[in-house]
């Protein structure tokens, strides 16, 4: 059965695989703020704020919704940013509820759970969602979640698919973790060992299309198997790592970040801290998907397409 699919963020690159992926066989609309060429499919240069995003959601007969816009980079502005992620997302989903759509999946994120001492070693999908409000990604993350709760109550008929990956890298990634990776040398917290987990970004385009097209409900973490500590990712990059303990660590950052020589302040050390590691069982469980690349493969893919981030 052909669908009538709206993204947005249609622009970037999860948003240009996922159109490649289902314009065969699927009618595609577009929806991002950058400017684009001439394109294979209906696009429109709306902001997710827009009051018109409605009007073409009905003009084109929508049934589904991929919602991945979002601001990655927090400005200086909070404001803006809160606006953008969280009334933007609601205006998403009041849309899709004006619009009679079907199926709304929302890419949310693993910084969801929060960056907590207490988190569990392994986060389920039945853990509680504590995004902490010094980071601004993770509390953003968190405020949706909510909201999308609320609406699964009070609206029933959107069907929902709410995704929350690890990190995401594939062959051409460039994003905030990945400027972690391209320092001369990385660091580390003493007593924190700092895991990451990671899921390669065609395993992140396949599980948007199978839950799409198959109208799967759910909130899912999406990770690959097992995960790398900062240790291991310092080795495989060939890079020194700097341990140091966490009073330091904050009063270099807030220094650091003072005079803009990092993007992360000193009440972001939490980020470096305890990082959320996300199981996958319920993924590969319930929704029926194994990622095609552990954690591991996922960082030697990326490496072997960017050997400039070893030393």
């Amino acid at each position: 059965m052909t669908l009538n699919i709206l993204i947005t963020g249609s622009e970037g690159y999860i948003g240009q695989a996922c159109i490649a992926r289902l314009q065969s066989q699927h009618q595609v609309v577009g929806v991002d703020i950058r400017p684009a060429n001439a394109q294979p499919y209906p696009y429109y240069r709306e902001d997710i704020r827009s009051a018109r995003l409605a009007d073409i959601m009905l003009q084109h007969q929508i049934t589904h919704v991929i919602h991945l816009a979002s601001v990655m980079q927090a400005s200086d502005n909070r404001e803006r940013d809160y606006d953008i992620d969280v009334n933007g997302t609601q205006n998403v989903v009041e849309s899709c509820v004006q619009a009679n759509v079907q199926h709304l999946t929302v890419t949310s994120s693993g910084a969801a759970y929060g960056y907590h001492a207490n988190n569990p070693m392994w986060l389920s999908e039945s853990d509680p969602l504590r995004g902490n409000k010094s980071f601004a990604y993770s509390y953003h993350k968190r405020l949706i979640e909510e909201m999308l709760a609320d609406y699964r109550l009070e609206q029933p008929q959107l069907k929902q698919l709410v995704l929350r990956p690890g990190t995401v890298l594939g062959a051409q990634t460039k994003n905030q973790i990945t400027d972690l990776f391209a320092k001369r040398r990385l660091l580390a917290i003493k007593g924190s060992e700092s895991p990451f987990v990671f899921i390669w970004d065609q395993d992140v385009v396949n599980i948007i299309h199978d839950g799409v097209t198959a109208s799967k409900e759910g909130q899912y973490n999406l990770a690959g198997d097992g995960a790398m500590t900062i240790s291991e990712i310092a080795e495989a990059l060939n890079k020194p790592l700097l341990t140091l303990p966490p009073w330091l660590l904050k009063s270099a950052l807030r220094l650091g970040h003072k005079v803009g020589l990092t993007q992360y302040s000193a009440e972001q050390i939490d980020f470096l801290r305890y990082r959320p590691v996300l199981a996958n069982e319920l993924l590969k469980a319930s929704f029926g998907y194994t990622p095609q690349k552990t954690s591991r493969e996922v960082f030697a893919f990326f490496l072997e397409h960017n050997p400039e981030y070893r030393s």
